[in-house]
């Protein structure tokens, strides 16, 4: 690579956010296009913090807040990667990425407050910093600026967003209720992954095609290709939850677990556990020392002495020890694999796609989803 071209000098943004070796970007139009994208990232950026800011001074502070403390930028990047496809990164694209990512941030307030987390981006969660109730305004404000945005690219737009918006909330809905009876558990789950994160992810690609005027045949091949990474990246998250690296992951090991919420490791030792004594036993110790609330009990008032005295409270080091047990057992590796198989899949659906660096990029972007630690 030429020492002396800016991508090469300063590092390039799409490399960097996507999980992308710069050796994949060796032509001169290539290191072009990542130039081009590395731009509109900017262009994203300042487009991000004039949108989320607010005159109310609370709306303001709660807006900004995570926008200010971090992120990857996966999605917007996403929609600029795919507009090269068409005409490249015109005004609309930006504004349809701007869209995107305000959505993706205002679901993280709503989830941080769902799932009782204390962190998010290495940072105190929004709830812990303002309550739940101004979490949940923030969020909703984030949607309808992002609304807005949409509004202003037309009637296709406000459709896309208004479907990917009842997705995200229908998957997390199903999330909250769980399966009915007569559903698979782990069929149901891979659904309300597909409709949080990869509902979002594939709108986010398929904005780029779409406001950059590309052949509407590459559409259903990064929509599938969206939704199967989404899944396999909220598969990796499952496992990444167990971590017991905080500081690179920014959440408390088990923070899923500990909020009582049901992940694939869990629904794979519940599997297991049907045949297998030691898994079985695992499954108690996380039912019983690691969720708050059991299937069917009661949460444990700390007020109620008579309560307390029938349950004996675990320490944290048990349930870090029970959390490190559970990171190490088939259950986990199983869910590796199969966020593994998810991205395979992903990669697969590009097969339409014409050769060249967006779908190399793409698919290495893929790779690097599933070999990620945070």
């Amino acid at each position: 690579m030429n020492p002396s071209h800016p991508v090469a000098r300063r590092g390039s943004a799409l490399a960097a956010n996507l999980g992308l070796s710069e050796r994949l970007f060796a032509s001169s139009a290539d290191k072009a296009m990542a130039k081009a994208i590395d731009d509109g990232i900017e262009r994203v950026e300042a487009g991000l913090i004039r949108e989320v800011s607010f005159a109310d001074s609370i709306a303001d502070a709660s807006t900004r807040y995570l926008l200010q403390a971090g992120g990857k930028r996966v999605r917007p990047m996403l929609t600029l990667l795919t507009a090269q496809l068409g005409a490249g990164i015109t005004d609309e694209v930006i504004t349809a990425a701007e869209a995107i990512e305000i959505t993706h941030l205002g679901s993280l307030y709503h989830d941080d407050v769902m799932d009782e987390s204390e962190r998010r981006r290495g940072v105190p969660s929004a709830q812990t910093v303002w309550g739940n109730s101004v979490a949940i305004l923030t969020g909703d404000l984030l949607f309808a600026r992002a609304s807005q945005l949409m509004a202003q690219l037309g009637e296709r737009a406000i459709r896309m967003q208004a479907g990917t918006f009842e997705r995200l909330v229908l998957g997390q809905l199903h999330e909250t209720v769980g399966p009915v009876e007569g559903d698979d558990p782990i069929e149901h789950y891979i659904q309300v992954l597909a409709d949080k994160t990869g509902s979002l992810i594939a709108a986010a690609a398929q904005s780029g095609l779409i406001f950059s005027g590309a052949d509407p045949a590459y559409e259903a091949p990064v929509v599938e290709f969206g939704e199967k990474i989404g899944i396999a990246f909220q598969l990796i998250d499952d496992v990444i939850d167990l971590s017991p690296q905080p500081e690179t992951t920014g959440k408390v090991p088990g923070t899923d677990l500990r909020a009582g919420v049901v992940t694939l490791p869990v629904l794979r030792l519940t599997e297991l556990a049907r045949t297998d004594a030691a898994s079985a036993d695992l499954l108690r110790r996380i039912e019983r020392d690691v969720m708050p609330v059991a299937d069917g009990a009661e949460p444990v008032d700390p007020h109620d002495t008579n309560t307390l005295a029938s349950r004996i409270v675990p320490s944290r080091d048990t349930v870090d020890a029970i959390v490190a047990e559970l990171r190490a057992h088939e259950a986990t590796t199983a869910t590796y694999d199969e966020a593994h198989r998810w991205a395979r899949e992903a990669v697969a659906a590009l097969d339409p796609l014409p050769e060249g660096t967006v779908k190399k990029a793409l698919t290495r972007f893929a790779e690097s989803v599933v070999d990620r630690a945070s």
